[in-house]
This record gives structure tokens, C-alpha cells and sequence, in this order.
């Protein structure tokens, strides 16, 4: 087992991570930008290095910066958490090329299931249903009308290296085609460096479902279930739960085990998640696998008793995984809001200092956050501040703890969704579970009289 692991992130994650290894007896070592030189990541790892200036580029996304902090530091692994570094294969390579382990998939496998067309072959070639659509990114408009035309109106092009919805336009027309294939082009080569766009048919109102797999150096990989992520905002999740209402145990049972062979397939280790579109009649459609730990993970962990994090730590150490598939059980409902720092009505990012936060505790609750009485919520960084998970003994209880957390907390100097989250939870649709993609923006066209209809 690990001595030393150096975190490569910052924020709550940063602690989730910090907790595991304490737990585990494991020391830690904190990076952190200089704007992050004050947080409480830094105050509770065993020991921290500062990598740079506040800009991601300079210091969170610097792997030479992060290498050195774990040559000098003595760290046997890098656990690189979420977002930032956590699916560069590159980074991958370089640890293994300096005998620093790195906690998560194989850098070639990363590269593979990065790639959003790659992954949809070889997701096709090991038996799962992926949408029609191009095999590889499409060059010209030409090319990306004739596919559209042979697919069907409406379809979606997406960032072969995206995520979080940049790089992404849905076309409804053929008319709206060439003007869409530049925006997204544009986009994608921004945020990601590639602006390589692929075609795909767009599935309307669909559900987003999502599991959770683990996978071991031994051959063993097992599922932990599904989680709903419907509820987002320009692709972006808001709410996750687990289980989702529309599976039956069946249901459960096919996809898990369908994702389960896929990541075989691939030979997929560490922690992995295998998105899906689901349809109105119940079928299921791959979009892509995330090969790091989530930001939902709580709402699995709470459910099955499982601690995520501390898996990955062992698999990446050579052991094997803790349990095996028949000792997986589910226990009750889990529900998570990501608490931002932003305007509830606009979105528009809240940052500053914190005078007041309190979070109350209390039955199925449980807080993941960097956040406290007077820290600063840094303009340079995402807006995530904190993470509300509630578990109850099935989803009306669960949405009731989270309600009664929600309406308790209390954040001052900045503005927070908790005021959009509670108006979601009491909201008709969301209650009885009736779910998809498209909730948002009827939700906010509703509230706002159509005039935040643009801003979904």
C-alpha cells in the first residue's frame, strides 16, 4: 500500500480524498495555487507545495509542476480527483515514466474512451447500443449534411475531446447545419484544444443515466448501480440520485452487466462511469465513459455502503477490489445538489468572501465542501462550493431531508442555487420522478415567463 499521495486538485474533492487517506493511514500532500494558499485542503494534508500562479494553466493543469511536488515530497501516487488533470493520459504516462503511480485507468485507455468517436467503435464492437451516427469526426459540411440527412433530422454534433456541453450543438435543420458546425468547431478547439466535432442523432427529451463501475488488476470489475443525472443545465448537472425511478431491478441487472462486459472489453481498471441516453420506450444509448472518479459518487457511496475512493486506491496499489459483484446491495434513495456560488435567477458566478456558513447536520445527511466562515470563493475556479447529499429509506424521505437541510442552511456574503434547488424539489414533475434533460428549461421557462428561455 501507498505511504504518501499527492492530490492533485483542490476544493472539496481535495478533502474527500485528504478523509480517505487518513482513514486508510495513508499521508497526503496538498498542491495549491496561490490563490488557494489559505484553503483548507492545504491546512489539512500532511504536507503542501505551491505550484503556481492563481490560473489553472499555471499551477492545477502544470504537470511539470506537479511532478516535481511529488519528487520532492516523496509521494509513491497521484490521485488526480476530478476535473483539471483527472483524464490526461498524458499525465498518466508521466507518472508511470517516473515510477509514481497514478490512480485511475490505464493512460491507454484514457486516450481511447476520451476520443468520443473511439469510444462509440469500440462500445459498438462490444455489444452496446450506440445512437446512429458518424464513425469519426467529420471534416467538412458536406460531409456532416450528408450524414445528418442519412440519420435523420434532429441531430447533435459533439466535441470528439468534450464535455460539459462546449463543442455541442443540436440541429433541428438543414439550415442550421453549416452555421452549427462552426460554432462547434470553434468551441471545441477553445476548450479543448481539438476541434474535431463528430455527428449523432438526437434523441429528444431522453433521461441520463449513468454507472458506476470498478475494475481491479485481477480481472474483476463489477457495477455499482445507476445514478440519474436529468437534471442539468447546458449539459452541466445540478441534482443526481440513486437509484433512478425508471429502472426496474431487471433493467438494473442488464445495463450493469451490459457495462460490466463493455469495460472488459476495453480492459478497464480503476473507477469508471459509463453514460446513457434512455429513451421514452426504455432503451438504452451510449455517450461516453468518464475515466476518473465523479462529482455525484456520493449518492453511490451512500446507497451501497461503498467507499469509492479508498477502491481506487487499492486497485492502483495492485490489490484487489473489496468485494465482489454479489455482495453489491442497494439501501434506500440518495439525492445530491451541487450547491454553486451564483445568482439563483441568472447564473451569473458569486464570488467573494463567505461570513457566514452553516450547514446543519442531522439524519441522512452528508456535507462535502471546502467551505466555511470567512474563506474565499475564488473567480479563478468553478463555482462548486459545497455538496448536499441526502439518503433516506426511499425518495420521499430522501428529498424531505434534503428539503429540511437546504431550508436550514445558512451562507452569507455570497449568493447560492439553494433557492433554485428548493424550488425544484417542491416542483410537481420532480417529485413523482417524471424526468429528462429537457426538465430545465421547462422548469425555468415556466418560472421566469419565458424570459430566461435563452440562458437554459
Amino acid at each position: 500500500m501507498f505511504k504518501k499521495i499527492l492530490i492533485a486538485n483542490r476544493g472539496e474533492i481535495a478533502l474527500r480524498i485528504i478523509c480517505a487517506c487518513r482513514e486508510m493511514g495513508i499521508k497526503t500532500v496538498a498542491v495549491y495555487s496561490e490563490a488557494d494558499e489559505n484553503s483548507l485542503h492545504v491546512r489539512f494534508a500532511d504536507e503542501d507545495v505551491c505550484i503556481g500562479p492563481a490560473r489553472s494553466l499555471d499551477s492545477y493543469l502544470n504537470v511539470p509542476a506537479i511532478i516535481s511536488a511529488a519528487e520532492i515530497t516523496g509521494a509513491d501516487a497521484i490521485h488526480p480527483g476530478y476535473g483539471f488533470l483527472s483524464e490526461s493520459a498524458y499525465l498518466a504516462e508521466v507518472c508511470e515514466a517516473c515510477h509514481i503511480r497514478f490512480i485511475g485507468p490505464d493512460a491507454n485507455v484514457i486516450r481511447l474512451m476520451g476520443d468520443k468517436a473511439r469510444a462509440r467503435r469500440a462500445m459498438r464492437k462490444a455489444g452496446v447500443p450506440v445512437l446512429p451516427g458518424s464513425e469519426g469526426s467529420v471534416d467538412s459540411e458536406e460531409q456532416a449534411a450528408k450524414l445528418a440527412k442519412e440519420i435523420g433530422y434532429p441531430v447533435i454534433l459533439k466535441a470528439v475531446a468534450g464535455g460539459g456541453g462546449r463543442g455541442m450543438r443540436v440541429i433541428r435543420a438543414a439550415s442550421e447545419l453549416g452555421r452549427a458546425l462552426k460554432t462547434a468547431q470553434r468551441e471545441a478547439q477553445a476548450a479543448f484544444g481539438v476541434g474535431d466535432v463528430y455527428v449523432e442523432k438526437y434523441v429528444e427529451n431522453p433521461r441520463h443515466i449513468e454507472i458506476q463501475v470498478l475494475g481491479d488488476h485481477h480481472g474483476t470489475v463489477v457495477h455499482l448501480g445507476e445514478r440519474e443525472c436529468s437534471i442539468q443545465r447546458r449539459h452541466q448537472k445540478l441534482i443526481e440520485e440513486a437509484p433512478s425511478v425508471a429502472l426496474t431491478d431487471k433493467m438494473r441487472r442488464r445495463l450493469g452487466g451490459t457495462v460490466v462486459d463493455a469495460a472488459r472489453a476495453v480492459q478497464y481498471t480503476n473507477a469508471g462511469t459509463f453514460e446513457f441516453l434512455m429513451d421514452d420506450t426504455g432503451h438504452f444509448f451510449f455517450m461516453e465513459a468518464n475515466t476518473r472518479l465523479q462529482v455525484e459518487h456520493p449518492v453511490t457511496e451512500m446507497v451501497t455502503g461503498i467507499d469509492i475512493v479508498k477502491e481506487q486506491i487499492r486497485v492502483a496499489a495492485g490489490e484487489r477490489l473489496s468485494f465482489k459483484q454479489g455482495d453489491v446491495t442497494f439501501t434506500g434513495h440518495a439525492i445530491e445538489c451541487r450547491i454553486n456560488a451564483e445568482c439563483p435567477d441568472t447564473f451569473v458566478p458569486s464570488p467573494g468572501v463567505i461570513h457566514v456558513f452553516s450547514v446543519p447536520g442531522g439524519p441522512g445527511i452528508r456535507v462535502d465542501t471546502f467551505a466555511h466562515s470567512e474563506c474565499v470563493v475564488s473567480p479563478y475556479y468553478d463555482s462548486l462550493i459545497a455538496k448536499i447529499i441526502a439518503h433516506g429509506r426511499d425518495r420521499q424521505e430522501a428529498i424531505a431531508r434534503m428539503r429540511r437541510t437546504l431550508e436550514m442552511t445558512v451562507v452569507e456574503g455570497i449568493k447560492t442555487s439553494i433557492p433554485m434547488h428548493l424550488k425544484i424539489l417542491s416542483d410537481p414533475d420532480f417529485v413523482v420522478g417524471r424526468l429528462s434533460t429537457s426538465f430545465m428549461e421547462r422548469f425555468l421557462t415556466e418560472r421566469k415567463g419565458g424570459a430566461l428561455a435563452e440562458a437554459v
